[in-house]
């Protein structure tokens, strides 16, 4: 059973820096996309950044330049680290996975993944 846990979430001021991780257990594919996806109050989830096992990475344009995505294989562990956070960051953040390559599926959309994490609280604010 593939299982995904968040962790690192937490309240910063507007230009701090926070390091998401998400631990994947049970995942058996040869591939895997990973991505990180967020919603606010009151909006939909949205496509932040995703890497597949060739470390091939994506990016919605609003986080490009402050956040970075990375997998650690041997550690089975997905990082989002946000640096330069805007208020308008402030989000539940989810990791998902899928397993085919991220060049298989679009992975912006959240339904192309078939397994999502409980989500990590990120608040922005002075």
């Amino acid at each position: 059973q593939v299982r995904l846990l968040e962790s690192g979430g937490g309240s910063v001021q507007p230009g701090g820096s926070l390091t998401l991780s998400c631990v994947t257990s049970g995942v058996t594919s040869t591939n895997l996309c990973l991505g990180w996806f967020r919603q606010a109050p009151g909006k939909e989830r949205e496509g932040v950044a995703s890497i597949d096992n060739y470390a091939d990475t994506t990016y919605a344009d609003s986080v490009k330049g402050r956040f970075t995505v990375s997998y650690d294989s041997a550690k089975r562990t997905l990082y989002l680290h946000l640096t330069s956070l805007k208020p308008e960051d402030t989000a539940k953040y989810y990791c998902a996975a899928d397993g085919r390559r991220c060049a298989g599926l679009d992975p912006r959309i959240d339904s192309e993944y078939n397994y999502w994490g409980q989500g990590t609280q990120v608040a922005v604010s002075s």
